[in-house]
């Protein structure tokens, strides 16, 4: 299986997406913003990271690098996309996954672990998963998501949401979200389920003894449910 890292000017998580997929099997390419053409791959990751320094908008700028148009094609051709943390908030800029990401509802920057509960499995990224509880990292200063009512609806209703911000019990009640992001929602897919956001990142969890393996399990599974 191949992927593509795509690194921004600002983007801090791009080498350690590639340590975590190449681990796990992928043949992995780091290409620039300013390319114009994806090489041929199976999985293209936007990592997290301040992309122009989060100028204007998070993500806002990254949005508009030439390689962009390349990713929105192959996202649109039904090819797998996912946008880790900043990647997330280019996604969103994108208009490849629906809503937006406001400030942390306490205007600080979150650094930590937290659990989360998939909703779907019906999807390439979770199919075949034994557990639905997972334990990732945090480190965003922007991660709040919100959309409207309407689009909420639309969302639930396609079975949109991809994770929920929760306790190691899998319960998603208030007391657990840590940003403020509207009922939860740590992760949300596009309509065809190729096209995934998630704040949490899983490449930081790939070392029982650095860290924690939940994010091997994601990594193991997502290789294994594309081949």
């Amino acid at each position: 299986m191949k992927s593509s890292v795509i690194t921004f000017p600002g983007s801090n998580c791009d080498r350690d997406m590639d340590v975590a997929l190449k681990k796990f099997g992928f043949k992995n390419k780091m290409v620039w913003h300013d390319e114009n053409e994806l090489p041929k791959c199976d999985l293209v990751v936007l990592p997290g990271g301040f992309s122009y320094g989060d100028y204007l908008r998070c993500g806002s700028m990254a949005s508009k690098s030439k390689i962009m148009k390349s990713v929105i094609d192959f996202a649109n051709s039904g090819g797998l996309v996912m946008g880790i943390c900043n990647g997330f908030q280019i996604l969103v800029e994108t208009g490849l996954v629906p809503g937006v990401l406001l400030r942390n509802k306490y205007l600080e920057f979150i650094c930590k672990n937290v659990f989360v509960k998939i909703d779907n499995k019906d999807n390439p990224y979770f199919k075949n998963l034994d557990k639905e509880v997972f334990e990732f990292h945090i480190a965003h200063n922007e991660g709040n998501y919100f959309c409207t009512s309407d689009q909420l609806k639309e969302i639930e209703d396609n079975q949109q949401v991809a994770i929920y911000y929760s306790n190691e019990d899998g319960k998603t009640e208030e007391q657990f979200n840590p940003n403020g992001s509207t009922k939860n929602i740590a992760g949300i897919f596009n309509k065809k389920k190729n096209v995934l956001g998630m704040m949490p990142h899983p490449e930081r969890m790939i070392d029982k003894s650095l860290s924690g393996e939940d994010g091997s399990v994601f990594f193991k599974n997502l290789i294994s449910s594309i081949k």
